[in-house]
């Protein structure tokens, strides 16, 4: 068995990545997809004729083949989704966990709704059929915390086990949980990320009430960060996880392969100013970087690429145009900007752990995916958001933008690991 717990800590590196996504199961196939700025939203018929009805789901998706009847069984979709990515990433970091002490790695997942598609079917069979009806799995299927405690049991990791939940910043505040519980010398390995499957009839008549779902009849153009004539995000479902590791106990491991990147910071804060409207002018987003780039001992001029959460609202891209270029100041006329939410949609608190994803495969190929159906440039919203096509650039360091519902802001650095 590897045991570390005598080796001092030293930077988190990102070294597995596992990815379910509209784009499919799979990192690498979805990475090429996402550089050639291909969509995945679709028109939707589970919801007929209404205006909102597009949605990016994950195809083919078969939980009962990939874990087996009895497992999926006992699990909703968004927990299935994160136990098969959880899978991915600890292959993709050639990690055999039980050569680990279990109680060195711990799990921390984020997630915002709950498994919504078992209580919608639930409440629809208990006022048909009554109280006897509802199923004893109802529970556990639902909580959101099932995600994490799903892939501790799923790997046979007995560390800490727990859920965060920061509306759509609950994949950046999971992963930035999971930093600091690497850097407090509590654990060797943490794996972190988040999952989303909340395409639902309530959920998204919800949304639509709000106005924040986009009504553009073309599924393939409807999400448009930054775009002057964007109207709303297309709702989507994912899991993206990553297994960070202690350079101390990543050195332990022989012949293990290279990292992706370094975790270098984590920073948040709260607007504490609206229940659904983030700040005009981007404040809490501009506190949550600069905490970010802080802990993470670096200057402005350093970064190179922003993942923008970019959601294709008027209020959520304007405010967070305003934050980059208060936050950075002269040298945000030389970062690169995108939104990979044109092509994958939103997907909600599983959009953290995606885009982390996306934000370090860009630190390593330096390539930067487009935001796609970018055409209309709109007032005072004029940095370079990769329009349309991947972009090759050098990139040191990336940040990865996340904010949500109750005011909460997260902000990821990653920096490129020397080949």
């Amino acid at each position: 068995m590897i045991d570390a717990r005598h080796h001092k800590v030293s930077d988190v590196l990102v070294t597995g990545l596992g990815l379910v996504s509209p784009a499919g199961v799979g990192v690498r196939s979805a990475w090429h997809d996402l550089l050639e700025g291909c969509c995945f939203l679709r028109r939707d018929p589970v919801f007929g004729d209404v205006p909102w009805a597009n949605s990016g789901r994950v195809p083919d998706f078969d939980a009962r083949h990939l874990l087996g009847v009895k497992q999926a069984w006992r699990m909703d979709r968004f927990s299935q989704l994160a136990t098969v990515a959880a899978r991915e990433a600890i292959a993709d970091a050639d990690l055999n966990v039980k050569e680990c002490d279990p109680t060195r790695v711990a799990v921390v997942m984020g997630n915002s709704l709950g498994g919504t598609t078992t209580l919608e079917q639930e409440v629809k069979t208990e006022t048909s059929e009554g109280y006897d009806s509802v199923s004893g799995m109802l529970v556990p299927k639902w909580m959101p915390n099932m995600l994490a405690g799903s892939i501790a049991i799923d790997l046979g990791v007995t560390g800490e086990a727990y859920a965060i939940s920061s509306a759509c910043a609950s994949g950046t505040s999971a992963i930035g949980h999971g930093m600091q519980l690497i850097q407090s010398g509590q654990y060797d390995v943490v794996i972190a990320g988040a999952s989303e499957s909340a395409i639902t009839p309530t959920i998204m008549a919800g949304l639509a009430k709000i106005g924040a779902i986009s009504k553009n009849p073309n599924a393939r153009y409807a999400s448009r960060p930054f775009d002057a004539e964007r109207d709303g995000f297309v709702i989507a479902e994912a899991a993206g996880v990553v297994v960070l590791e202690s350079a101390s106990f990543h050195k332990t491991r022989h012949n293990a392969q290279s990292p992706v990147a370094y975790l270098r910071g984590y920073g948040a804060a709260n607007d504490a100013y609206h229940l659904t409207a983030p700040e005009p002018d981007g404040t809490g987003l501009q506190t949550s970087v600069q905490r970010a780039l802080e802990n993470a001992r670096i200057t402005p001029h350093e970064v190179g690429y922003v993942n923008a959460h970019g959601t294709s609202t008027h209020m959520n891209d304007q405010g967070e145009t305003e934050a980059i270029k208060t936050t950075f100041g002269a040298a945000a006329k030389d970062i690169s900007v995108s939104s990979i939410k044109s092509m994958t949609g939103h997907l909600l608190g599983a959009a953290g752990g995606v885009e982390c994803i996306a934000t370090a495969l860009a630190v390593e190929n330096d390539m930067l995916p487009p935001t796609i159906n970018y055409e209309t440039p709109d007032e005072g919203l004029d940095l370079d958001y990769v329009p349309n096509k991947a972009k090759a650039k050098k990139v040191r360091a990336a940040i990865s933008n996340s904010f949500g519902f109750g005011g909460h802001n997260a902000c990821l650095v990653l920096k490129k690991f020397p080949s």
